[in-house]
């Protein structure tokens, strides 16, 4: 296996498109398996469709779902913090992906992004690994 670690700076973005770093990252590896991990508690990295209004549709389904307000036992950090920190049960923080002849295989509108809700933390660590097929 092959792997490698890079900072990414989310800001204040819930959504961060990192495609491009993993495209990069498979680049001249051949056929093999793609695996995109956060490790972080508060973030996730998922498959979506970028830059068609779908981040602030995401944005306000969690808003809805999960308030960002004093609800939350986890009280630390700013106001709603506690939620953050349920997002990775249902954003996982690693997806795994086919790699074919150097290239992520995706479909036609996908993207793999960074879900960081966390305001509190503006840069994360990406751990991409590369198992050989």
């Amino acid at each position: 296996m092959e792997t490698t670690e890079i900072a990414v700076a989310t800001g204040s973005r819930l959504v961060t498109d990192v495609t491009e770093e993993v495209a990069r990252f498979c680049h001249g590896r051949g056929d093999g398996l793609v695996n995109i991990f956060v490790p972080h508690a508060t973030c996730g990295v998922a498959l979506m469709e970028t830059g068609s209004g779908s981040e602030e549709d995401l944005a306000a389904t969690l808003e809805r779902l999960w308030p960002r307000d004093g609800r939350y036992r986890h009280a630390h950090g700013s106001p709603g913090h506690g939620r953050d920190h349920v997002i990775p049960v249902f954003v996982p923080p690693s997806i795994t992906l086919p790699v074919v002849a150097g290239r992520v295989t995706l479909g036609t509108w996908q993207s793999i992004v960074v879900v960081d809700p966390n305001v509190d933390n503006t840069r994360r660590r990406l751990r991409l690994s590369f198992l050989p097929g």
